[in-house]
C-alpha cells in the first residue's frame, strides 16, 4: 500500500496536475502578419485613390511595421512568455489604421495648403516617431514590472503623483497649458505632454492597491433607508475625493471627456471590489449633481450641451456645433459601405486627426468599418477582461479590469462625442488619433495588460514536497548527554 502524501498540497497536484497552456507565440506572430498586410493594403488603397505614384517604398513601409512590431513580439516572447496572444495585434491593426488616416488627412490638408499658397508639414512623420518610441517604453515596462504585484508597494506613491500630474495644467498660466479651449497640457519649448493620460494608469494603481487593502470596510453597510443599505458614512472618502477630483478637472481644465473617463473607471473598480451596486448609485448620483452645478455656474459646459441638443443652431457660433455638425455629415456621407479609402473629404472636419478621426474612418469605411473597428476594441477589453478574471491575486483583477474598462470608456466617450450621442468631449481615441501622449500611456496601459495576463495563464508552480513525520506517540526516544559539573556527561 501507498504512502498517502502529507501535503494537501501535494495530494492535488498529485492527482489533478495543472494543465499547461500553450504560449501561443506563434500565433500572436501570424496575427501581427497579417496585422501589417491590412494596414500595408490600406495604405495602396489611399495613394490610389489621391492619384500619388505607387511605389516599392509602400513595401519597404509595411514590412518596416512589421519588423518593429515584430521586435516588440520578441520582447513578449522573452518577458511575457504567457501573455494573450491577441492583444499586441488587436493592438497593432488600430495603431496601424490610425496611421494610415493620418497619413490620408494629411495628404488633402497639404492638397488644400498649396492651393492657398501655404506650406504644410505632415503629421504622420511625428507619429511614427512616437509609435517607435511607445514601442520602446512598452518594452521597457515589460522588462522593469516582471511582476505586477510589486506595484502595490508603489499604490500611495502612484495616487499623489497621480493627482499632481492631473492638477498641474489647471494651476499653470493658460499660455502654457490651454489648446483650444481646454487646459490639459503642458507646453515645453522643445514637446508638449499631456499629464492626465498618465495620469489615469497611476490613479488606476493606487485605487485598485488601495481597495485591495481596505476591501472589507467598503463591505460593511450602514444605516438602512427606503429598504437600501446605504454604506457607513466614513467610509465615503475615497468616492468623495474621486468626485471632487473629477469635477475640479471639469472646472479648471474644462475637460469632460476626462472627468467622465476618470470617475467612470473609479466607480467600476469600486463595484468590482465589492459586488454593491449602491457605490455605483451615489457615484453616479454624485457626479449628476456636482455636473448640474457646473451646467449652471460656467458657461463653457453651458456650450457643450447646446452644441449636443442642437448642432446646427450654433453652427456658426464661437465655439458652437460647427465641429460637432460636419463629423455627423461626413458619417452620413459614408453611410453603409463608405466612400473607399482616400475618395472622401474628411478634411472637412476641424481636428479629423485627433478627436474626430473616427468620423474620418465612418465616412471612407461606412458604417460596417466602424463597426469592425469598435470590434478590435471591443476584443482587445475582453482579452482584457478575461486575463483579469483568470488572474490568481485580488489586485491584478482589479487593476486588469480597470485598465480593459478604461478602453471601453474612453472610446464610448469618443464615439459618444461624435455621434452626438453625448456631449463633445474632445477626448482621444485610443491608437488611432495623432498624438504623442496618449500613444505612450495607452502602449504603458497594454504592457501591464500583457504582464496581467502572462500571469495568468502562467502555470502555477508546483510547491514543494515535505518529508512525512512520524506521530509524537510514535516517535523514537532519543538519549541525550548530560554535562555532570567536573566536565563528564552523564546519560539520562
Amino acid at each position: 500500500m501507498s504512502t498517502p502524501l502529507a501535503d494537501p498540497a501535494s495530494a492535488q497536484f498529485a492527482t489533478n496536475p495543472p494543465r499547461e497552456l500553450p504560449k501561443r507565440r506563434g500565433t500572436e506572430l501570424v496575427l501581427l502578419a497579417f496585422a501589417t498586410f491590412i494596414v500595408t493594403i490600406a495604405l495602396v488603397l489611399v495613394e490610389a485613390n489621391q492619384e500619388q505614384e505607387l511605389t516599392s517604398s509602400i513595401i519597404w513601409l509595411g514590412l518596416s511595421y512589421l519588423g518593429v512590431l515584430t521586435a516588440a513580439h520578441l520582447a513578449v516572447r522573452r518577458w511575457a512568455p504567457y501573455a494573450d496572444p491577441v492583444i499586441l495585434p488587436c493592438v497593432a491593426l488600430l495603431n496601424g489604421l490610425g496611421l494610415v488616416m493620418i497619413h490620408r488627412i494629411d495628404l488633402a490638408l497639404a492638397e488644400r495648403a498649396v492651393q492657398q499658397g501655404k506650406e504644410y508639414t505632415p503629421d504622420v512623420t511625428k507619429q511614427v516617431l512616437f509609435t517607435a518610441i511607445s514601442l520602446v517604453l512598452f518594452v521597457v515596462v515589460l522588462i522593469l514590472i516582471s511582476d505586477h504585484r510589486t506595484l502595490t508597494r508603489y499604490g500611495y506613491i502612484c495616487g499623489l503623483v497621480g493627482i499632481v500630474a492631473l492638477a498641474l495644467p489647471a494651476v499653470l498660466p493658460s499660455s502654457l497649458s490651454e489648446v483650444n479651449g481646454a487646459k490639459v497640457w503642458i507646453k515645453l519649448p522643445f514637446f508638449s505632454i499631456q499629464p492626465g493620460e498618465f495620469a489615469k494608469i497611476l490613479l488606476m494603481i493606487f485605487f485598485a492597491s488601495f481597495l485591495v487593502t481596505k476591501r472589507d470596510l467598503f463591505m460593511v453597510a450602514g444605516k438602512k433607508i427606503a429598504g437600501v443599505e446605504l454604506p457607513r458614512a466614513r467610509d465615503l472618502g475615497p468616492i468623495l475625493i474621486a468626485a471632487a477630483a473629477c469635477l475640479g478637472v471639469l472646472v479648471f481644465e474644462k475637460d469632460l471627456g476626462t472627468s467622465l473617463l476618470f470617475f467612470g473607471v473609479t466607480l467600476v473598480m469600486l463595484y468590482v471590489a465589492t459586488e454593491r451596486i449602491i457605490w455605483v448609485v451615489l457615484g453616479v448620483g454624485f457626479f449628476a449633481a456636482g455636473a448640474i452645478i457646473a451646467y449652471n455656474l460656467f458657461t463653457h459646459v453651458q456650450q457643450r450641451v447646446r452644441n449636443w441638443i442642437d448642432p446646427l443652431a450654433t453652427y456658426d457660433d464661437a465655439g458652437g456645433g460647427y465641429q460637432v455638425a460636419q463629423g455627423l455629415f461626413g458619417l452620413g456621407t459614408g453611410g453603409v459601405g463608405g466612400t473607399g479609402l482616400g475618395a472622401g473629404r474628411p478634411d472637412m472636419v476641424p481636428e479629423a486627426k485627433t478627436d474626430f478621426i473616427t468620423t474620418a474612418i465612418g465616412e471612407e469605411l461606412g458604417f460596417i468599418g466602424l463597426a469592425a473597428m469598435l470590434m478590435l476594441y471591443l476584443i482587445l477589453a475582453m482579452r482584457g477582461m478575461r486575463s483579469a478574471l483568470a488572474v490568481r491575486d485580488t489586485f491584478g483583477k482589479l487593476l486588469g479590469g480597470g485598465l480593459s474598462f478604461a478602453l471601453v470608456m474612453q472610446i464610448f466617450v469618443v464615439v459618444g462625442g461624435v455621434t452626438n450621442l453625448i456631449p463633445n468631449t474632445g477626448i482621444t481615441a485610443p491608437f488611432l488619433s495623432r498624438g504623442g501622449s496618449s500613444l505612450l500611456a495607452n502602449y504603458i496601459l497594454v504592457a501591464l495588460l500583457l504582464r496581467i495576463s502572462d500571469a495568468a495563464r502562467k502555470p502555477a508552480v508546483r510547491p514543494k514536497p515535505q518529508q512525512p513525520q512520524a506521530p509524537l506517540a510514535e516517535a523514537h526516544t532519543v538519549m541525550v548527554q548530560r554535562p555532570s559539573a567536573n566536565g563528564e556527561g552523564s546519560a539520562s
